[in-house]
């Protein structure tokens, strides 16, 4: 229950669904006392109704062996669906499905792009199998998925860097949480360490670092400090713009 009211990628009205079903695995007693631990109703939920049946689509070409084509959308200001390549179907070589920032993603191979990609599976629309096999499994059998999720913040694509980043001794926790327990940490004078890692290099992990504040720095490579800046930048003179018209 606690997994299914937290996930966002479910809607309001499936986890409702989701968790009477649930409280039929337990006798009527425990039920009613799981029932009193739902707090489900002002939790940020997905708007698509039809994951489910995507999860089962992508399932069902995974396990066929074929493509699959779909409609990607993303929601404009008014909260109304609008339509990647202006409508036009995206085919790719469905493999896996993951878990990141609270939200199902579709790992699959773009055969045009020849590489790898990742869709939000709450944002695809009309999906169905095709006849035709996959292709792209050498590049597939080449992606360690604990790996690539741990690369990518927030499952936004991006250059891939060899970095070195700076923290505060305290941070050590954020840091293992979120690049892994094998991550070699370098004692850095009493009160800092470092750590060398393979990262995504994108406007999600330059956020993860700023977060932190003063407590975390980017050291290298010099291209990906001098990225670092300009995202500082730019995000500042969106402020000091505000601040001038007020």
């Amino acid at each position: 229950m606690d997994s299914v009211q937290s996930s966002k990628f479910i809607t309001h009205k499936k986890t409702a669904t989701l968790i009477k079903k649930i409280e039929t695995l337990a006798s009527i007693h425990e039920a009613q006392l799981l029932n009193r631990q739902v707090f489900e109703k002002n939790r940020i939920k997905t708007m698509n109704e039809s994951i489910y049946y995507n999860v089962d689509e992508i399932h069902n070409g995974i396990s066929k062996n074929r493509k699959i084509r779909f409609l990607y959308f993303e929601y404009n200001v008014q909260k109304e669906r609008q339509y990647r390549r202006n409508g036009a179907y995206y085919v790719v070589s469905p493999f896996a499905l993951t878990w990141d920032d609270e939200n199902y993603f579709m790992v699959a191979y773009d055969s045009d792009a020849a590489m790898i990609k990742h869709y939000r599976v709450d944002k695809m629309e009309k999906i169905s199998i095709l006849e035709e096999d996959r292709d792209g499994l050498k590049a597939y059998q080449a992606l360690d998925m604990a790996i690539y999720a741990r690369k990518t913040f927030g499952m936004f694509t991006g250059t891939e860097e060899h970095v070195v980043l700076r923290f505060e001794n305290h941070l050590v926790g954020a840091v293992l949480d979120r690049l892994g327990r094998d991550v070699f940490i370098v004692p850095d004078e009493p009160d800092h360490f470092t750590v060398r890692t393979d990262v995504i290099v994108s406007p999600q992990f330059f956020a993860w670092m700023l977060g932190f504040g003063k407590s975390a720095q980017i050291v290298g490579p010099t291209e990906v400090v001098s990225g670092m800046k300009r995202h500082i930048d730019s995000v500042s003179k969106l402020y000091l713009s505000a601040e001038s018209k007020g």
